[in-house]
């Protein structure tokens, strides 16, 4: 697996560095695609909008490109996959139960999913679309929880691998996602977005 996804790092690396200055504009792009196909290295292209544009715009941009890539694909599975796969789990309670549980997750449940940073974000969208969650309070929670994903993949751009073995980074990301809870806790006390959507 550290094998496949340091690969992945330097094919993604190689390409973008020969893009120049579009460079940039490539990786956000490549970060957009990412919230609709699982295999793209987030990372990668969060650290490149970091080192080329700046923390303040690179995190920015790869914020918006994320949220946007994210909820493509819980709208296309909602509208496309969801009534189907209704369809073929309504007479198997097991799996009703388990599509009843992703449904009725509260706004700070799903901010806390999204904002850890190693929870595949392509199967927290495709579960949340075949749920048919709001997708106001799911626009809402990817918005909130997405931030935290981003400031920290900028933060640990340098490797996967270090942000695994180190544990001090381990203590700030467990601090972040702390961060994202709370924050999701008030937001939804303030404008109660689990009685309203």
């Amino acid at each position: 697996m550290v094998e496949f996804l340091t690969d992945m790092t330097t094919y993604f690396s190689d390409i973008l560095n020969d893009a120049g200055a579009l460079a940039p504009f490539l990786s956000t792009l490549l970060i957009y695609l990412e919230g609709i196909l699982a295999f793209l290295p987030l990372f990668v292209f969060v650290g490149i909008n970091t080192v080329t544009m700046g923390p303040i715009l690179g995190n920015l941009l790869a914020w918006v490109a994320t949220v946007l890539g994210c909820f493509t694909t819980f709208l296309l599975t909602s509208s496309i996959l969801s009534d189907w796969v209704y369809d073929h789990i309504k007479d198997n309670e097991k799996l009703l139960r388990f599509h009843d549980l992703v449904k009725n997750l509260k706004f700070r449940q799903l901010v806390l999913l999204i904002a850890i940073p190693f929870v595949p974000s392509f199967f927290m969208n495709v579960g949340a679309g075949l749920a048919k969650i709001s997708k106001k309070k799911y626009f809402a929670a990817l918005l909130l929880g997405k931030i935290f994903v981003v400031i920290f993949l900028s933060y640990i751009c340098t490797s996967l691998i270090e942000s695994i073995t180190n544990p001090i980074k381990l203590l700030e990301v467990l601090g972040l996602i702390v961060a994202a809870y709370l924050i999701a806790r008030i937001v939804n006390k303030k404008f109660n977005i689990d009685k309203e959507f």
